[in-house]
């Protein structure tokens, strides 16, 4: 019973249940040292550079970039 219980709790849409195979921690953390490079390499930025690596890429995944979001606005 405890089983099913623990099975049927959803997972938010950044946990890595709910992540696409393609979108793992190693292509998180590659994209989010891009980021780091961009910007010059300044220090402090790392949670930030993380999570909009990660958005990024899941984006990229689901095919919601903001690149085609503004494309289908138009």
């Amino acid at each position: 019973m405890a089983r099913t219980k623990a099975s049927s709790i959803k997972m938010g849409p950044f946990s890595e249940e709910a992540r696409s195979p393609e979108v793992t921690q190693e292509n998180i953390a590659q994209r989010a040292y891009s980021l780091y490079e961009a910007r010059g390499r300044q220090e402090g930025h790392d949670l930030d550079d993380w999570l909009q690596a990660e958005r990024e890429l899941l984006e990229e995944e689901s095919g919601l970039s903001i690149h085609k979001r503004g494309a289908r606005k138009s």
